[in-house]
């Protein structure tokens, strides 16, 4: 039977609790989303950090458990029948904590499907397109002469702020009921208001609904507990 000493990155991040789910990650939007989940769930966790200066996600330890080299990543070692998993990629992970918390992803499998349907919206729009205005207002895009190239990021993000200012008006979760689909959302929206500083791009006051529920998932103590 496959144990979690098997795993080759805990030789590189030893488990100190090994009974305990293992997460490597750094605390940027998508490390945030498994962080502030598994306090939510209230599952016991043992946080690696994986130092992108060094150049932790390219090693081979690292890219036995994701070969895509990003964070986060995790193990369980008591996944499904008793069997550690390994696991990646943000929106898988919050979907598998759920189902084994069973916790924040209705039962019902209407209001199921609408919690993954928005989780899904943040995965292929909310993080690439606030991720690209990222890059050109505070890194290296920032110095491109040509600004065509923000411009374009910068109208999708003001364009899905108005979709989830829009889904916000008269309830404070996007589905009504807070879920998985909040914890993949709003920590993108931290980063692109409070990181990014790009609030003045994207005509951020204009977003009332989403201002108003950002600084109150922003409110809830398990997030304040996962923020660094």
């Amino acid at each position: 039977m496959t144990m979690l000493a098997d795993f080759p990155i805990t030789k590189r991040w030893p488990a100190e609790h090994p009974d305990r789910i293992q997460l490597y990650y750094l605390p940027t939007p998508n490390g945030l989303k498994v962080s502030i989940a598994l306090e939510e769930m209230g599952l016991p966790y043992e946080a690696h950090k994986v130092d992108f200066g060094a150049q932790d996600q390219m090693t081979p330890e690292f890219l036995s458990l994701n070969p895509n080299n990003k964070i986060p990543a995790i193990i369980d070692p008591d996944g499904p029948g008793g069997a550690p998993l390994g696991l990646w990629e943000s929106g898988a992970i919050l979907m598998y904590l759920a189902e084994k918390s069973g916790q924040l992803l209705p039962e019902e499998p209407q209001a199921r499907w609408e919690t993954v349907q928005w989780l899904m919206w943040q995965m292929g729009g909310i993080g690439p397109m606030f991720g690209q205005v990222g890059f050109f207002v505070k890194f290296g895009g920032k110095d491109y002469e040509d600004t065509r190239p923000r411009q374009r990021y910068v109208d999708e993000a003001e364009r899905l702020l108005n979709v989830l200012d829009g889904q916000l008006s008269g309830q404070d979760w996007i589905t009504g009921s807070y879920s998985i689909a909040d914890i993949a959302v709003a920590p993108w929206l931290r980063s692109l208001r409070d990181f990014y500083q790009a609030g003045d791009l994207v005509d951020w006051d204009e977003f009332d609904h989403v201002d108003d529920y950002l600084n109150r998932f922003l409110a809830r103590e398990a997030v304040a507990r996962a923020l660094p």
